[in-house]
């Protein structure tokens, strides 16, 4: 399938990789409805931040994908439905797992309900590699065990199930697109990359971390959404799950020492038990086999760690963006 001229839902559109991928949809030649969350400030989330003619070209819908009426209407009159809308902070969900449920699960049967009704030509969904848990083995390719080792995984397990299931009844053209760790400017200060940045920029020499041992598969934003759409491009990729990973691992320790070397080597971690998750909930490795999206797309990472944290630190480093920021607050 060619996306040029496609008209294209992306809801999520306001957050971090919704809002990159907007971008690279437009560079695409898409047609992009962007959905942002509604709220009483009118605000666009990192949409706000387009350039002017950039944000002309975007057609904004706002509302809440919980909310069936408002799913359809945003979904009716689209070729092609991006579904990035959630919510994604692990620590969060501990307090608050009925939201998750609502929007993460509910949510989702929404959009896939509006989909079907609409017969929509494909519909991306966002999984997660914290659906696996803690690897039983590595690297983790798509018939790995899923576990819920969080409020947050479990529902992320249940919408991926939710639409296997749309695509094995209904025949809705589903594809669950599974993305390992996405960094990059834009990502929410509740993610480790952001965390150590915007403490290290803030003058901070002591900086403030959980667990330290844990590894990670991180990838750019920028061949997260290039995964996104080779993806949808792809015929045979319907009713599959497909890791978006780089098959590379690094743990938080040695990343943090990796940002402290390139920003102040002064700089020490420390680990705090108020920022760790409960034993067993904390995944303690993650490794992404990406055999299947290179056999189905050709799809492989071009950003090097090294010079994705560069280019991160280099947005962060610019005023405006660093004062978005609250370091000194632990943002769950």
């Amino acid at each position: 399938m060619d996306l040029t001229n496609q008209k294209i839902l992306v809801t999520g559109a306001d957050g971090f990789i919704g809002s990159h991928l907007v971008e690279a949809l437009l560079e695409e030649g898409c047609h992009v409805k962007a959905f942002v969350y509604y709220n009483s400030f009118n605000s666009w989330g990192w949409l706000d931040t387009f350039p002017k003619e950039k944000l002309n070209s975007v057609d904004i819908f706002t509302g809440d994908v919980r909310d069936p009426n408002g799913v359809r209407q945003a979904v009716k009159g689209v070729d092609i439905v991006f579904h990035l809308a959630a919510l994604i902070g692990i620590p969060f969900s501990y307090h608050s797992p009925d939201t998750y449920v609502d929007t993460n699960v509910k949510g989702t049967l929404n959009i896939l309900q509006a989909c079907r009704g609409y017969n929509i030509e494909r519909v991306i969904v966002t999984s997660t590699s914290e659906v696996y848990g803690t690897a039983q083995y590595v690297p983790i390719d798509e018939k790995h065990p899923l576990q819920g080792q969080s409020p947050y995984s479990a529902s992320k397990i249940g919408a991926d199930k939710i639409a296997e299931s749309f695509c094995r009844s209904f025949g809705l053209p589903v594809v669950i697109a599974r993305p390992f760790n996405t960094y990059g400017p834009r990502q929410s200060a509740r993610a480790v990359i952001p965390t150590i940045v915007t403490q290290l920029l803030n003058g901070k020499e002591d900086i403030h971390l959980g667990s330290t041992y844990p590894t990670r598969d991180l990838n750019y934003v920028s061949d997260t959404c290039k995964g996104f759409i080779t993806l949808a491009e792809c015929d045979e990729a319907i009713g599959k799950e497909v890791n978006i990973g780089s098959g590379q691992e690094i743990s938080i320790g040695d990343l943090a020492n990796l940002i402290i070397s390139m920003i102040n080597p002064n700089a020490k971690i420390f680990a705090e038990n108020s920022r760790k998750r409960p034993e067993k909930s904390e995944v303690e490795r993650l490794l992404s086999d990406n055999t299947l999206i290179q056999r189905l797309t050709g799809w492989k990472p071009e950003v090097s760690l090294r010079k994705g944290i560069e280019k991160t630190i280099a947005w962060f480093r610019e005023n405006e963006n660093l004062k978005r920021y609250k370091p000194d607050i632990y943002n769950v």
